[in-house]
């Protein structure tokens, strides 16, 4: 009988020309939200592939240089865009996409998308994710409020429970009727990105859609339910309607502000100018404050010359400014690994419990796995950040190394090396992060979604046995 219930739902829509008329408005509007977002994204990722390209050409075209030159000389990594940003782009438009590699610096990402945005788009533009987590809802809700709603009114509710119709069986159906109008709205969304990418497709990219349609599909179980509920439990419609809008005001808009700034002050992270200050006093003071760089240095050379046996830098078979360079390099590594270590430990803090915020509010829970499963979070912003970071240490390395073991000898820096050895050093490959590494960092997302769905499920229980008193 639910299933005839809900059956008779969908007829009833599809012969109101306006549900069907805002219902494909909705569509037409969502395809061309994920087909501008891929559209986007491929003119990033040719950007980015033609920009690689070229720096990668600039370095390769090295006649003779200095390794310590070229070490300043540095290169560009480009941050590759991101496939799924077509759903849900997250962070990616305020994270930058440059960064300079070059020897003794670890320098910041620049150049992010909102920065060069003309001011009057500055307001926003037209993304998935937009119409996924806002304007869906809302629609859902007054969906739901009028499925119970005209019912009443009609009296059609007590001639259904004059003829046998439980009353949680009506609640049900009209929640699940609903629920699947919204899923099937998400479902349209999926597939035309899909199309749009399908030679690209893999199963990487497969289970993180997967896991951001189980998500999105949970949230409007919960948003669609708990519309039901008041319709069911209030006799008062506007007061029911009015509740439920309340609440996703609430959830959508105010919540997440209040709730990010609480944590901001919880769990406070260092200004620019308060890490940079604290990251040049350990690089010249030691990260104790007792070993300064020149006591270092002079350990350093002490321990040089006792290794090679011998008793002055000119005597030594390979070049100590490379050496030298090398050693402070790997002293900078520490206190970048430090300070950013600090970093990322706050972060975290600050990510946690943001995602225990979503026992209060589901809405957290869904913005957090769905910029999680689409990889356009922070957490995956931080991992491209430490790939730069390895593939730079990587690089200053091995100049370093050729400067030291290459030939030349102590103070000799016009020594040079040939294009040879510039076109063999490894250009920079960005690994994506596999889902079943992430996929612990969101389990308590997902936990959260699972609890509310639950919660629903038991509300509207509760509002079936007081529909039958009304």
């Amino acid at each position: 009988m639910m299933m005839e219930m809900i059956r008779n739902e969908f007829q009833y829509w599809s012969r109101t020309r306006w549900l069907l008329g805002i219902g494909l408005g909705f569509v037409m509007v969502l395809l061309l939200a994920v087909l501008l977002g891929q559209y986007q994204t491929q003119i990033q990722t040719n950007n980015y592939q033609a920009a690689q390209k070229h720096v990668r050409q600039q370095w390769e075209n090295i006649q003779e240089m200095n390794p310590h030159g070229a070490a300043h000389y540095g290169t560009y990594v480009f941050k590759p865009a991101n496939l799924l940003s077509s759903l849900d782009e997250g962070v990616n438009s305020i994270t930058g996409n440059i960064l300079r590699v070059e020897g003794h610096v670890q320098n910041e990402i620049v150049h992010s998308e909102a920065s060069q945005m003309q001011a009057i788009s500055k307001f926003g533009k037209l993304k998935s994710a937009l119409l996924l987590q806002y304007i869906l809802p809302v629609l859902l809700i007054f969906l739901a409020f009028s499925s119970i709603s005209n019912e009443k009114q009609s009296g059609r509710l007590k001639l259904l429970l004059l003829q046998g119709a439980s009353s949680a069986r009506i609640v049900f159906a009209k929640t699940f009727a609903v629920w699947l109008f919204g899923v099937s709205l998400l479902t349209i969304s999926v597939w035309g990105y899909a199309a749009f990418n399908w030679t690209s497709l893999n199963g990487e990219i497969a289970k993180r859609t997967l896991f951001f349609f189980l998500s999105y599909s949970c949230y409007y179980f919960v948003i669609t339910g708990l519309t039901v509920f008041f319709s069911a439990r209030w006799q008062n419609a506007t007061l029911a309607l009015t509740a439920m809008l309340g609440i996703w005001i609430v959830w959508t808009i105010f919540w997440p502000s209040v709730l990010m700034s609480a944590i901001e002050n919880w769990h406070q992270l260092p200004s620019r100018n308060e890490m940079q200050t604290a990251m040049k006093e350990d690089r010249s003071k030691g990260i104790d404050g007792h070993n300064p760089s020149d006591e270092r240095k002079k350990e350093f050379k002490e321990q040089v010359l006792k290794t090679y046996q011998v008793d002055s830098l000119s005597q030594l078979p390979v070049n100590f400014d490379g050496l030298l360079m090398q050693a402070d390099e790997e002293y900078g590594n520490t206190v970048w690994d430090k300070h950013f270590g600090q970093l990322n430990a706050v972060l975290e803090q600050q990510k946690r419990s943001y995602q225990v915020g979503g026992f209060f509010n589901p809405f957290v829970a869904l913005q957090n796995a769905s910029m999680g499963f689409t990889g356009s979070d922070n957490k995956h912003h931080q991992d491209f950040l430490r790939q730069v970071e390895s593939y730079r240490r990587v690089l200053i390395k091995i100049l370093n190394d050729k400067h030291a073991y290459g030939g030349s000898k102590t103070g000799d820096w016009d020594w040079t090396a040939d294009n040879a050895f510039y076109k063999s050093i490894p250009d920079f490959e960005y690994k994506t992060v596999a889902i079943r590494m992430v996929l612990p960092h969101y389990l308590l997302d997902l936990v959260v979604l699972f609890f509310w769905t639950l919660a629903t499920i038991v509300l509207l229980s509760i509002g079936a046995k007081r529909m039958n008193e009304l």
